[in-house]
């Protein structure tokens, strides 16, 4: 089959290859993007695939980047653009179910299309869009269907993030995995164990964040996947749950852990926990907990000023778009306008300072300059009182006489 219209990443690329062939050498573009092309959706990073060794291709560019070069890799740069440029090669044994032993470089487009995991990834296509299907990806496209490249128990042995990664794209493109890839998985999700979290997490958010979560989730679970991810291993039924919500593609991963830690029913003190387990950031575990927060109430209540204020504007909008996974309807607009008239919008917006109160007062730092910020502050963000200099020091004033 060939292409008849070539998208433009591989269009800009096609002097790269050009430029391999003239030095006697094959060179294909490969893998996800050729696979989504073929499946019309919008194409990130171009790679090509070569015969010619690392120190051959360096020899073909001047800008040159090693960024894997004991695998193969070499980056090449040409004018804006760089290329990740891999030579054909096979790998022996994974004796830590993640990386080869040995890796062997070849001059073999077949050979360097055996190791790949997927058959729908085991794509090539020269520089006129010819596409090279050795292993019935074309098929397998056709049909929406995963399936290993040869025997599965052989690919996920070889690095068990296959695995993941096979679930990821059943969510990404909304396919189905095939009867033995899907037992293979079930055989040897134990292997999960012997990869990172961070890697874990990498295909885990994905599949989240896929068009049909829903197909992935439930052989993720089925085949006890789960139990090999931190923190889930006691949350078979939960995760069950959690894949009965409305199947609506999520925007964002922190609507995604949002969404998970709801189901899950975790505690407010175990969120950090739990997300720390999967290696977050302090942000995103700060952008989850507000999120949290300000979706269990807004699920029984309307938001105060005092929550959009302390909330911000995504993140108030953010739960207000989570409520469609709960049945209820969102008021986005009616919230956006209600947080644009607060009064203020950060602290730093209020008209007196921790300086001005210290001069006024003629008292020293502590805790009660940082409790009257918070009883200004919120007193300005319910309309209690103007934001005014003069007339803040004189609330403040009275505050501290009562005392």
């Amino acid at each position: 089959m060939k292409l008849e219209i070539i998208p433009d990443e591989f269009t800009r690329a096609t002097s790269v290859l050009k430029e391999i062939q003239a030095h006697g050498f094959e060179a294909y573009f490969v893998g996800g993007s050729v696979r989504d092309a073929l499946l019309n959706q919008s194409i990130h990073d171009v790679d090509i695939a070569t015969s010619a060794y690392p120190e051959e291709i360096k020899q073909i560019f001047h800008r040159t980047i090693d960024v894997g070069i004991d695998h193969g890799t070499v980056l090449v740069l040409v004018g804006d653009e760089q290329y990740e440029i891999t030579t054909f090669r096979t790998e022996s044994t994974y004796q830590d179910f993640r990386r080869p032993d040995t890796v062997t470089f070849v001059r073999s487009l077949k050979e360097d299309l055996k190791r790949r995991d997927f058959t729908i990834n085991a794509l090539a296509m020269d520089v006129d869009g010819e596409i090279i299907d050795l292993f019935d990806g074309m098929a397998d496209l056709k049909q929406k269907i995963i399936r290993a490249v040869g025997n599965p128990k052989e690919r996920f042995h070889e690095d068990a993030l296959r695995m993941m990664r096979g679930l990821r794209f059943a969510s990404q493109l909304d396919f189905k995995i095939e009867a033995n890839t899907l037992s293979a998985i079930e055989a040897f999700h134990r292997l999960l164990d012997k990869i990172s979290v961070e890697r874990i997490a990498v295909e885990f958010m994905k599949l989240l964040l896929g068009k049909n979560r829903r197909a992935a989730l439930l052989p993720f679970i089925e085949t006890e996947c789960y139990l090999y991810c931190p923190g889930l291993n006691k949350f078979g039924e939960a995760l069950f749950n959690f894949s009965d919500l409305p199947n609506r593609q999520i925007e964002s991963e922190s609507q995604a852990w949002a969404l998970l830690i709801n189901t899950l029913g975790l505690k407010e003190t175990e969120i950090r926990v739990f997300l720390k387990s999967w290696k977050q950031s302090n942000h995103m575990i700060q952008e989850v907990q507000n999120l949290i927060y300000g979706l269990n109430k807004r699920l029984s209540e309307e938001l105060h000023d005092k929550d959009l204020f302390d909330l911000g504007l995504d993140t108030a909008l953010s739960v207000e778009k989570l409520l469609f996974y709960y049945g209820q309807k969102s008021k986005l607009e009616e919230v956006k306008e209600r947080y644009l008239s607060l009064p203020i919008h950060d602290r730093k917006q209020l008209a007196v300072t921790g300086n001005d109160l210290l001069d006024y007062f003629d008292k020293k730092p502590g805790k009660w300059l940082g409790d009257m910020i918070e009883i200004l502050e919120v007193a300005v963000v319910k309309g209690q009182i103007v934001n005014n200099k003069e007339r803040l020091i004189g609330y403040a004033k009275n505050k501290i006489d009562e005392e």
